[in-house]
């Protein structure tokens, strides 16, 4: 037995998150919830990675993430991988992305937005600022006011 790895019992169905960077972990645990489910979920922080210095991973048995928790994760951390588990066999394996748009995910920080002012559901494009450390931008589709991904409130 290679004691270097970790020894984590493989899921029959579920989903893996996967090259999740160790700083996001909790902030994508407490997105999704994992405290209120009943299935078995392991999470593992600070892993050594190939890919990154070190990395989060979580796996839910038992679970799916609907679309809009993608998003999300998306836009926390748009590199982890997800990986769908059938029988035990990896079904799905694919990079999160972010969406050109997003609507009714974030709250726009300006305060005179229409959004906040109104019973109405926010709508903004997305961009990659690559002179930034190629960082998320938002911009609101009411009011232009841009926002940072990693600064954005989610709603």
């Amino acid at each position: 037995m290679n004691k270097d790895k970790m020894l984590v019992e493989a899921i029959r169905d579920g989903i893996v998150l996967d090259h999740i960077p160790a700083e996001k972990l909790f902030q994508i645990v407490a997105l999704l919830h994992l405290d209120e489910l009943s299935t078995p979920v392991t999470i593992g922080n600070n892993l050594l990675s190939a890919r990154q210095e070190r990395k989060g991973i979580i796996k839910m048995a038992g679970h799916f993430v609907s679309a809009e928790e993608i998003d999300k994760i998306a836009l926390l951390a748009p590199n982890v991988h997800l990986n769908v588990i059938r029988d035990y066999q990896v079904v799905e394996k694919r990079k999160v992305s972010l969406p050109s748009e997003i609507h009714g995910l974030v709250r726009c920080s300006n305060p005179k937005c229409i959004t906040n002012a109104e019973p109405m559901q926010t709508f903004f494009h997305t961009s990659i600022e690559e002179t930034k450390g190629a960082k998320a931008v938002l911009e609101c589709h009411y009011c232009g006011r841009k926002t940072r991904a990693e600064e954005a409130e989610l709603l």
